[in-house]
């Protein structure tokens, strides 16, 4: 199939190499140029905008950074919609606005092309080895159609209903999120004033009730001093602040997810380290 990819960042690049591994034709396209240099030396094809990945391909893949790029990538001059012929399918992996999902479900639909919400979850190391979750919104026939590319980039793969509500799912994932990563944080300096061995520590609440994803996978990363984004802060409290905006929308308050991002908010617009992973957190509290 001929498939493009927008967005190749850290995660878009990820399951671009998947996507070439699986065996498909890959067009790409990222602002930055260099980000997609080994992709085009794994064989897939540059294209110098995102309505020229579009004309070339069958299923489009836009993963980008905030919902005004994603608007961008689609409704601009040289966008998506632009270049994707009748009958064709878009696909956004970002993690973005259920309102914005609509909104593209709705103009595709105006030009007769199937679109999809798909935001993921798993981080790079998801990405990576193709076990994302996979958050489904949209059309159930389109998502029938391409289930079988979801399942070479993803292990969890699940529809949930109109367009709008894989973005909605989303929003649940990262409200966890939120509380397993302020708990991890909180957790580690605990223990390290307590005089107690961090490592250890590590190993043995992750054997018993309180072991959690964002323990397993950021906890080693914190004790080694990485704070290389998996998934930018800077990207976390955007999903937070969407949250607590669809959240108020529905008047559902939700007092933990708030602190959550009065915190991920210190860190990335006082502290400054947006450009880090979500695990810098911890460094915020310093």
């Amino acid at each position: 199939m001929q498939i493009g990819f927008i967005g190749t960042g850290v995660m878009g690049n990820a399951i671009s190499q998947n996507l070439i591994k699986a065996g498909h034709n890959l067009t790409v396209y990222n602002r930055t140029k260099a980000k997609t240099d080994n992709l085009v030396a794994l064989g897939a094809k540059w294209a110098a905008s995102p309505k020229e990945v579009a004309t070339r391909s069958d299923l489009v893949f836009t993963m980008v950074g905030m919902p005004s790029d994603v608007e961008n990538v689609y409704f601009s001059d040289d966008g998506v919609f632009a270049g994707l012929a009748t009958g064709k399918i878009a696909v956004d992996l970002t993690t973005s606005k259920p309102k914005l999902a609509a909104k593209l479900y709705a103009a595709g639909k105006k030009l007769g092309i199937e679109v999809l919400d798909a935001p993921v979850s798993g981080g790079d190391v998801g990405a990576k080895n193709a076990t994302l979750t996979i958050m489904v919104g949209g059309a159930e026939a389109t998502f029938t159609k391409v289930e079988p590319i979801f399942n070479q980039i993803g292990q969890a793969v699940n529809y949930f209903g109109p367009a709008g509500s894989g973005q909605h799912t989303k929003m649940a994932n990262q409200i966890m999120i939120a509380g397993t990563m302020t708990g991890l944080t909180e957790m580690l300096l605990y223990a390290k004033k307590a005089g107690l061995d961090p490592k250890k520590v590590l190993e043995t609440v992750s054997k018993g009730s309180a072991a959690n994803w964002s323990l397993s996978n950021y906890g080693p990363r914190i004790l080694a001093g990485d704070f290389k984004p998996g998934f930018f802060s800077r990207h976390f409290l955007k999903d937070l602040r969407i949250a607590l905006e669809e959240s108020a929308a529905m008047n559902l308050d939700l007092p933990a997810t708030k602190e959550a991002k009065r915190l991920y908010q210190v860190m990335v617009d006082d502290c400054k380290l947006g450009d880090q992973g979500t695990q810098g957190l911890i460094n915020s509290y310093n």
